[in-house]
This record gives C-alpha cells, structure tokens and sequence, in this order.
C-alpha cells in the first residue's frame, strides 16, 4: 500500500539533512511542497529529479483530496520549507485525511528549529512548554502567555521578525524581565544566540531580522 512520508528537511544549512529523507524524495512518485522554490533547491543540491506539487496553508482546502487520490497511485512524500510538516508549518489536515483514508502515515524525522533552540539553550533538558508562534493581536498574545504564568518548566516560542518587539513587550508585561534565550537563524550565516533578560533582549533586537 502506498504510504505518506512526512519528511524533516533542514532549517537552514542544507547540509542538515538525512540520508533516510534523500531516500525518500528521490524514492518517492510525488512531492508534496509548502513551496516548490524553496524544494526545488534542496532537490537539486543533491540531484533529486521527484515530480513536485505545492500544498500549504493558501491551497490545502483544495488540494488535500487530490493529493489522497495520488496516495492511491504512490507514495507521497511532505515537506514543508524548514523543519518538519505539522509542527508550526503546514501538514496537518493532510496527515489526518490520509489516516481517515487507511493509508499508512511514516514520519521521515530530521532537522527542527525547536529542538536547535533548546539543545543550546542550557535550561530545558527536563521538558519545556511550546507555544509555537504567539498569535498577531496582543490581547490574544497576552491571554496565551498568562495561561503559563504558572508554569515551572521553560517556554519556547517562535515569532517573525516584524513582530519580535511586542512580542518581547507582553512578555516583560506578562510574564516579568526573566531569563531569556533568543535563537536567531538557526544554522544559517548569522545565526545568533543571544542570552539575558526580557529588557536586554528589547534593547539589543531593535532592528529585528530573520526567523527567531
């Protein structure tokens, strides 16, 4: 029976890849992108010639059936940009209507910008709490971070680089000037960990850029 592959693909440096996951692309019928350029890249680094079709947030509501239908017919393989489908990125409704339709769903693991972060963080090797990214109204922003308040372990969350700023100040707001670790293009050729307090962070992020 054919399978879905949801399939990790590096962050950044595209040398952060398995073996397994080029495997799997070039043994795959189809390739299922969040955005085909950006596929299209990691394919050619390493000679991979798998027919392509885009799937993300813009396209899935029409899209996920007919990608079932080609289930039928091949394997499958998802990715997304960076990191791994479904988790922060595009995947999920996808991954459900396979499982709904008895097809076998294979996780291809890899590359994650959440575990990058944690690993050098130096504060969450018992667990943490992930949010992923904090909603763009600041009322909603702040409901969800008061939800951790109480929280013991650390929070991870992921924000864009327009948005970083406030983001930074409902924490001071909700959340104290605590601790904090930002990881900024993880992988990449500036990538940055900077380590202090919510207001150093505020300070020294004053022009914002890349994936934090």
């Amino acid at each position: 029976m054919p399978v879905l592959y949801v399939v990790s693909t590096p962050i950044g440096n595209l040398e952060d890849v398995t073996l397994r996951a080029l495997r799997t692309l070039r043994e795959a019928g189809l390739i299922a992108a969040e955005d085909t350029r950006v596929t299209r890249r990691l394919l050619e680094r390493h000679g991979i010639a798998t027919p392509m079709t885009s799937y993300n947030e813009h396209n899935k509501r029409s899209k996920t059936a007919r990608l079932v239908e080609e289930l039928a017919e091949k394997d499958v393989a998802l990715v997304s940009d960076a990191g791994t489908p479904g988790v922060n990125d595009p995947g999920a409704d996808l991954v459900s209507a396979a499982v709904e339709a008895g097809f076998p769903v294979v996780p291809v693991p890899g590359p994650s910008s959440i575990t990058a972060a944690v690993s050098v963080s130096g504060i969450a090797s018992d667990g943490f709490v992930h949010l992923g990214f904090l909603p763009r109204r600041r009322g909603d922003r702040k409901r969800i971070l008061g939800e951790v308040t109480s929280s013991t372990a650390p929070i991870v969350l992921l924000e864009a680089p327009h948005r970083l700023q406030d983001s930074l100040a409902d924490l001071l707001d909700v959340l104290g000037d605590r601790r904090l670790i930002v990881c900024r293009e993880l992988t990449k050729l500036h990538e940055e960990v900077f380590r202090g307090s919510v207001s150093a962070a505020q300070e020294h992020f004053q022009e914002p850029r890349g994936e934090f």
